[in-house]
This record gives structure tokens, sequence and C-alpha cells, in this order.
């Protein structure tokens, strides 16, 4: 669906706050179908980029938490 939002997961490189935020602003345009959106949706859009940006951020922590606790394991 989203071929152009970026991984952002990779071995040993985090995820800058700017490269989350501009992934969650990709996938809200791309479900939403605006490019920009108009003044009247401009809230709501971003707030949608907000919650993914914040929900993306706890994933990345959360797989990041896990794989370095599953390499301290090993």
């Amino acid at each position: 669906m989203c071929r152009s939002i970026k991984t952002l997961r990779h071995a040993d490189v985090v995820a800058t706050d700017v490269e989350i935020r501009e992934a969650a602003r990709q996938y809200v345009r791309k479900v939403s179908g605006f490019s920009k959106p108009t003044s009247r949706h401009e809230a709501a859009f971003d707030e949608a980029v907000n919650e993914i940006t914040v929900a993306s951020q706890r994933l990345l922590d959360s797989i990041a938490g896990n794989l370095a606790g599953a390499a301290h394991r090993a």
C-alpha cells in the first residue's frame, strides 16, 4: 500500500524523530487521499499524524528493547 514510506527499523541505525514523523505524515496522506489537507481538515490530519507518530515511536522503542534483550541473553 505505502511503498514510498521508508523502513525505519534497521539493525544499528535509530530512526530520528523527524523520520518517524515524516513516515506518519506519508501514511496519513495515503490513507486520507490528501497530499495537503484543506484548512477544514487540517486539525484532523495533524491529530492523526501526531497519534501515528507516537504509536510508531512506541513500536520502535519496544522492538529495540526486545532486540537488545535478546542480544543480551544470547
